[in-house]
C-alpha cells in the first residue's frame, strides 16, 4: 500500500505552530528561523491545497481546516514518538510518574516499593511538581492530577475523591482538653486559616467559621507543609482525608470528626491516550486503580 503522506517535516512545524498558535514559539522549539517555519508552513498549505492558518500581524489562527489537521498531527506524531521510544529500547524498562508533592509523600512512596516488587524489571522514577505537564511531547509516561477528569488528549482513571478534614497531632489535642466539637479547634492555632476549605469544612459540620476567634497559624502555602507541622504539633490542618490514614493509624495524627468538605476536584490517573496500549502503562494504571479500590467504595 503507497501512503499518501504529506512532507513530514512540513508535518512537524505545523503541529508546533498550531499547538503554539505563533510561528516564532514554533521556530525556537524546533531549533529553526521564523522564515523556514513560514516556508514549511506554506509548503504544507499548498499540498493541502487550502490556508491553514489566518494571519493577523504578528498573530496567526488556525481555519477550520487547520483545527481538524492539527489535532491529528499531534496524535500522529506522538505515536510515532512512542512507537520510535519503544523500538530504541532504551526507555522500555523506565516508568516515569509525575505527581504533586502532597501525594508523592503521603500515599504513593508508601506503596510504590510493592509495585517495584511485584515488576523489578520496570525501573520507577518520580518527578514531584505543581505544573501541568505535558504528557504527549515530554519524558513522562503517566501521572497524578487533581481536578474534574478531563483533560484533552488523556485518559484519565478516577482513583479517590479529595475530602478534606481538620487534623492534629494527639499531644496538641490532649493539651487544650480534647476537640469533641467544632468549637474546640479556636483553643489550638489552625494552620493556613485564611483557605476556603476551613468555611466549608465548618459548613459541612453544621457550625459556622468565625475568622475572629482563630489563633492563627502559619502560613505555609501548601498542604505539604501544613501536614508536618501539624505533627510537630505546631497547630490543626485542613488536610485531604484519604492521603493522611497511616499518620493517623500510626497516631502522629488525629481526625477528631467525621464531618468531611468536599468539592468537584478528585485524584485521577492520566496517560497520554495514544500510549494507553503501552504494558508498563497497563500494568501501573492497573495497580493504582487495585490500591486505591477501598477509597472509592469508602472504606
Amino acid at each position: 500500500m503507497a501512503w499518501q503522506l504529506p512532507p513530514l517535516p512540513a508535518v512537524r512545524v505545523f503541529e508546533a505552530a498550531a499547538r503554539l498558535q505563533n510561528f516564532t514559539r514554533a521556530a525556537e522549539e524546533l531549533g529553526m528561523t521564523q522564515a523556514a517555519v513560514s516556508y514549511q508552513i506554506k509548503l504544507l498549505e499548498d499540498r493541502v491545497g487550502t490556508p491553514l492558518f489566518i494571519r493577523r500581524g504578528r498573530q496567526v489562527v488556525l481555519t477550520e481546516t487547520g483545527s481538524a489537521l492539527a489535532a491529528q498531527a499531534t496524535q500522529a506524531l506522538s505515536l510515532l514518538s512512542e512507537a520510535y521510544r519503544s523500538a530504541r529500547g532504551g526507555a522500555a524498562g523506565q516508568l516515569s510518574i509525575s505527581t504533586m508533592q502532597t501525594f508523592a509523600s503521603n500515599w504513593l512512596s508508601e506503596r510504590l516499593g510493592l509495585f517495584q516488587q511485584a515488576h523489578p524489571d520496570i525501573i520507577v522514577t518520580l518527578e514531584t511538581s505543581s505544573r501541568l505537564v505535558d504528557f504527549t511531547r515530554e519524558d513522562l509516561d503517566i501521572g497524578v492530577r487533581v481536578g474534574a477528569g478531563e483533560w484533552p488528549g488523556l485518559t484519565s482513571h478516577f482513583l479517590f475523591k479529595g475530602d478534606y478534614t481538620p487534623m492534629l497531632s494527639p499531644r496538641l489535642a490532649e493539651s487544650v482538653g480534647g476537640i469533641n466539637e467544632p468549637a474546640d479547634l479556636y483553643k489550638v492555632p489552625l494552620l493556613g486559616h485564611t483557605d476556603p476549605w476551613w468555611t466549608a469544612w465548618f459548613k459541612a459540620a453544621g457550625s459556622e467559621f468565625k475568622p475572629e476567634l482563630v489563633r492563627p497559624g502559619p502560613m505555609l502555602g501548601a498542604q505539604f507543609y501544613e501536614a508536618l507541622s501539624a505533627i510537630a504539633g505546631q497547630g490543626a490542618a485542613i488536610l485531604t482525608r484519604n492521603l493522611y490514614q497511616t499518620h493517623i493509624a500510626e497516631g502522629r495524627l488525629i481526625q477528631p470528626f467525621k464531618s468531611v468538605g468536599t468539592d468537584d476536584h478528585s485524584y485521577w490517573l492520566v496517560y497520554a491516550t495514544s500510549r494507553r496500549n503501552m504494558p508498563k502503562i497497563r500494568l501501573f494504571r492497573d495497580w493504582m486503580l487495585e490500591q486505591t479500590s477501598g477509597l472509592r467504595s469508602g472504606a
